[in-house]
């Protein structure tokens, strides 16, 4: 039995889950997901909170069933709390400004990058050098992230470029002089 997969997702107050066939919908204070679950996994609410079985031990349902119900448990703390992401810029000239779901960044490239942010995805600049991304969907805010960070990815020697707030990165040494 999957580890993850057997606890059940406790709905808080203010949220509401219905599934109809496939279809699961999560509403909260902070907005609607929806996802359209695969059929080798069973979703059903047995009062305050929502189970996930499989209908046998297959090598497929097995994988299906964990994975259903973090997606479901991420979309129901998403439309409840809500989740974020930063993003840290280190260089010299290196910033970030936000216009609208527009988000120009200027890190050393001939131009400055335009990266057009998704419904759903908000981003707050602090002291042109922090980005902090928000959504009610963790998938999409994991996606806009990763794609932000790959315009410039930290390098190992000064640790210049776009890295997230919570990364290390492994500095290298350089070269050093003739001896």
């Amino acid at each position: 039995m999957s580890r993850i997969g057997k606890r059940p997702i406790d709905i808080p107050s203010g949220v509401k889950v219905t599934v109809a066939e496939r279809l699961v919908k999560v509403e909260g204070p902070k907005g609607k997901l929806e996802y359209n679950h695969n059929p080798g996994v069973a979703v059903k609410i047995e009062g305050p909170q929502v189970v996930v079985t499989r209908p046998d031990d297959s090598r497929q349902a097995r994988s299906l069933h964990g994975l259903t119900r973090t997606i479901i448990g991420n979309m129901v703390e998403g439309v409840s709390k809500g989740y974020e992401i930063g993003l840290e810029i280190n260089g010299v000239g290196y910033r970030a400004e936000a216009q609208g779901n527009n988000l120009t960044i200027s890190v050393g490239l001939s131009s400055p990058v335009t990266h057009i942010l998704p419904a759903g995805v908000t981003a707050k600049i602090e002291k042109q050098t922090q980005i902090t991304l928000s959504s009610i969907d963790k998938q999409l805010l994991g996606v806009q992230a990763a794609k932000i960070r790959s315009y410039r990815p930290p390098e190992p020697y000064k640790a210049k470029g776009i890295k997230y707030a919570t990364e290390r990165i492994r500095r290298k040494v350089g070269k050093s002089g003739a001896g």
